[in-house]
């Protein structure tokens, strides 16, 4: 059984269930919150970060799309603070991957470039990592090119939660983690994977993209988001 419980967020008088996160009450409320990692029909694991927010009586940041709002409850989602978390956290995802707009395949339908301009980032101070990073082509319609990806774990959990067959998996620790097809195989060889696209549409980069686009030509269908949701709401009916 859930209760409603009312709250503040930025002064400013809301309400809603007790199973709700900060982050659901606040876009119910047209109240913006930047995340990365978050998808409507998707479960959330708080990967990003970039939500973050200020709740009264406690020290630390956390993350919106996590935590369940309570009575009472007093959050900021917008200070000097958070925005130069923030910032930090956006110039982190740069400096870690290999990140050349310029010939990626998103460019102009990238969520983290509008991110970037979202958080006020025109340049990077932080030092680039360059890393060594794989680019899978052996799917006959996919590639993967992890020079690009931010660990959102979007494709991992639609795989997993709406699909259902797990196909993508992380592997690794801090900077040498990365997404993995079953037990980190090419994913052309893949007996798990069932080609529907699902990761790739969710993708939030030109970390996964379909083969055949060219620079600036990978989009996503929106009209496949809702249906993310529907999916997720079937599978609890029951």
């Amino acid at each position: 059984m859930t209760n409603v419980v009312t709250l503040k967020i930025n002064d400013r008088d809301v309400s809603g269930r007790d199973d709700e996160t900060i982050l659901e009450i606040a876009r119910q409320n047209a109240i913006f919150i930047p995340t990365l990692c978050h998808l409507d029909g998707l479960g959330d694991i708080g990967a990003c970060r970039l939500c973050l927010v200020e709740i009264k009586g406690n020290n630390k940041l956390l993350p919106a799309c996590v935590v369940v709002v309570q009575e009472g409850m007093e959050i900021l989602t917008d200070s000097p603070r958070l925005a130069e978390y923030r910032q930090m956290i956006v110039q982190m995802l740069f400096a870690e991957g290999n990140h050349v707009c310029s010939v990626c395949v998103s460019n102009g339908h990238c969520e983290l470039q509008d991110m970037a301009h979202t958080v006020q980032i025109d340049h990077i101070d932080l030092a680039y990592q360059y890393p060594k990073r794989e680019v899978d082509a052996s799917h006959n319609l996919f590639s993967l090119d992890r020079n690009r990806c931010i660990l959102c774990t979007r494709c991992v959990r639609v795989c997993d939660e709406i699909e259902g067959v797990h196909t993508w998996d992380l592997m690794g620790r801090g900077i040498q983690s990365q997404v993995i097809i079953d037990m980190n195989q090419p994913w052309g060889t893949s007996d798990t994977c069932t080609s529907c696209g699902k990761c790739v549409q969710v993708c939030p980069t030109g970390a996964l993209f379909e083969k055949g686009k060219a620079v600036a030509e990978m989009t996503k269908n929106p009209a496949f988001l809702p249906y993310l949701v529907s999916m997720r709401e079937s599978k609890k009916s029951p």
